[in-house]
């Protein structure tokens, strides 16, 4: 099975450790993970950007250092989360593909079972046809491998419903909610108990 690995990133040079924000953060390659990095990184910057406005010199050195560090940090953050995205798209994509393809092989699967199925319905049909035309008293056949055997049993057969009476007839009744209808409706401004409309946001692998 092929392996899939994101582009290597190259590591950020070690960053200052000095007060205030801590920039040295550890890239472990889960998505999650550098999302995480991605929004410390933020916050770090934003808060060095503050320090730049201080009246020491040495303090808005030592901030333009972890800054600059920081904003390293950052781009070398954005380039291993964009691969690591890209990676998760192909995988994605990868199996919704499989998916779609097991699923033409089980359809494919489901009609071959069927007409097999029609098949042995067919040949059955013959075989017991010719066997009761031979023997038409017999319930059960015997072969040197298989038996075949017989059971009576009833059935009603309806030849026109139509004709049946009200006291053999059966009624079902079945109801669902009329979602079209509630939403124009919900959509108008009107209140409705036991339904609400909602908004979501779909999103698709270009």
């Amino acid at each position: 099975m092929a392996v899939l690995t994101a582009p290597a990133v190259p590591h950020s040079p070690s960053l200052p450790q000095a007060a205030g924000p801590s920039c040295t953060l550890q890239r472990t390659g889960s998505l999650w993970q550098l999302g995480i990095e991605a929004q410390e990184l933020t916050t770090a910057i934003g808060l060095l950007a503050q320090r730049l406005e201080s009246d020491e010199p040495e303090e808005r050195q030592q901030a333009i250092t972890e800054l600059e560090a920081a904003l390293l940090a950052d781009e070398g953050n954005k380039a291993a989360l964009a691969a690591k995205a890209d990676a998760t798209c192909w995988v994605i994509e990868h199996l919704r593909g499989q998916a779609a393809y097991r699923q033409q092989q089980a359809k494919r699967l489901t009609d071959l079972s069927r007409s097999d199925a029609s098949r042995a319905d067919a040949l059955e049909e013959s075989l017991v046809f010719v066997l009761t035309q031979l023997q038409p008293s017999a319930t059960r056949f015997s072969f040197p491998n298989h038996e075949l055997s017989s059971r009576k049993s009833q059935a009603v057969e309806i030849n026109d419903e139509q004709a049946l009476g009200p006291a053999w007839l059966s009624v079902t009744t079945t109801s669902k909610p009329d979602k079209a209808a509630i939403k124009e409706a919900l959509k108008a401004g009107q209140q409705i108990t036991g339904a609400q409309l909602i908004s979501r946001r779909s999103w698709r692998i270009c």
